[in-house]
Parts: C-alpha cells; structure tokens; sequence
C-alpha cells in the first residue's frame, strides 16, 4: 500500500511553524501523549516531522547498527573466501587428534 503525501496530511497532525514557535510545550507535548509522528509546515510546503525518540532509535539507529553488522559480516565473508584453499576447522581438528580423513 502506498501512502501518497496527499494522504499522509490526513493520517498526521500537521501543525505550521508559528504555532510551533508560540506553543512548542503543547506540541511536544501531544507527541508524547499520542506517539504519532507530527508534520511541520511552513507556508504549504512540509519542511520537518517531529517523531518521538523511541521512533527515531527505531528507524535510524537500530538501522545503522543493522548496516554495520552487514558491513562486519562482507569482510568476514570475504577473509574467508581468501583462504578457501586451506582446511577448514573440523579437517584440522580430525587431523589433530588422529581421525582418518
């Protein structure tokens, strides 16, 4: 399902930035109370959202820590793939205890 910006304006409070200048305490606060993120407007245009903290540790921080696993895990991938002619641990392991291989 695609939400077009034209709908998102019915889904989110939208509140423009004089109000958010004058009353920033009650905006913040029905941001806590509702945990719904809120659009900022200037003129007719959106120019931020205001997303409670839990929101933004899900959706960039828990994201960036994603990235850099991928990363870590490409560079283990690829120290492996390096020594592919070696034995792997379980042929140097038999050999240590004297299995046949």
């Amino acid at each position: 399902m695609f939400v077009t910006i034209l709908n998102l304006r019915d889904i989110m409070k939208t509140v423009n930035a004089l109000k958010i200048r004058n009353h920033l305490g009650e905006v913040l606060e029905e941001l806590k109370r509702t945990g719904k993120p809120i659009m900022v407007s200037k003129g007719r245009k959106i120019q931020a959202v205001l997303i409670t903290p839990e929101q933004f540790k899900k959706r960039f921080i828990d994201y960036q820590a994603e990235e850099e696993k991928k990363r870590l895990l490409e560079i283990i991938k690829g120290s492996r793939a390096k020594r592919q002619g070696e034995k792997d641990s379980v042929e140097v392991l038999r050999e240590l205890r004297g299995y046949e291989a």
